[in-house]
């Protein structure tokens, strides 16, 4: 599960993250595409996304990873930045509870706007801070699975369990991916996305962005 080059690829998969301003959005995107953290806690502003291209089985996965970047403390965000989103990592501070409790509001905003199969891991971030922590694990595991939600704990300070949490999302959005193909009887019926939204990416229309799950 290397690196790949920008154009060697098969499928690009987008894939948004959404919590509270000052969870650890950009570091865990910054973490997985270019294992990177700063600890610098200014908030930046506007969208923004990276890519890494990762290999699942014999296929190149472009994941293209999109970052709220601050628009989320004025409730700025729009419906473009989840459309075609195929995943979404839905993080809390696993310190501060008030970022826990709102998760439900994200949830509604998520799916009033994406898919509703589109595949949702819930992160409880900042696990180094094991004495600061304000949120237990099984009750954040039991808010994932009363809401069919993926969950691990992370930290984008030490690593841990972030390469897990990406590829476990886009996994499981391949499955999702082949099982389509598989079940389809139509010749290239897997069309990641509708041109519109490829075009709106800037991707070329051999390779678009989203799936229709």
């Amino acid at each position: 599960m290397g690196n790949g080059t920008e154009e060697d690829y098969n499928f690009v998969f987008k894939v948004v993250l959404i919590g509270e301003s000052g969870v650890g959005k950009t570091n865990l995107l910054s973490r997985f595409t270019r294992n990177e953290f700063s600890h610098d806690s200014r908030t930046t502003i506007g969208v923004e996304f990276s890519t890494r291209t990762v290999m699942l089985g014999t296929a190149a996965i472009k994941a293209q990873i999109w970052d709220t970047a601050g628009l989320e403390r004025y409730r700025a965000i729009t419906s473009a930045y989840y459309r075609g989103a195929v995943g979404a990592l839905l993080v809390f501070d696993l310190t501060k509870h008030q970022t826990y409790t709102v998760l439900e509001r994200w949830l509604k905003e998520l799916y009033d706007h994406a898919e509703a199969t589109i595949v949702v891991m819930l992160v409880g971030n900042k696990s180094d801070l094991s004495q600061a922590r304000e949120v237990p694990t099984d009750e954040a595991r039991m808010f994932a699975e009363n809401n069919g939600l993926l969950f691990l704990e992370t930290s984008a300070l030490d690593s841990t369990n972030v390469e897990l949490a990406f590829q476990t999302v886009l996994k499981e959005i391949f499955a999702k991916v082949s099982k389509q193909r598989q079940n389809s009887t139509r010749p290239n019926a897997v069309t990641l996305g509708s041109a519109q939204a490829g075009q709106e990416l800037g991707l070329g229309e051999k390779r678009s962005c989203c799936i229709n799950l």
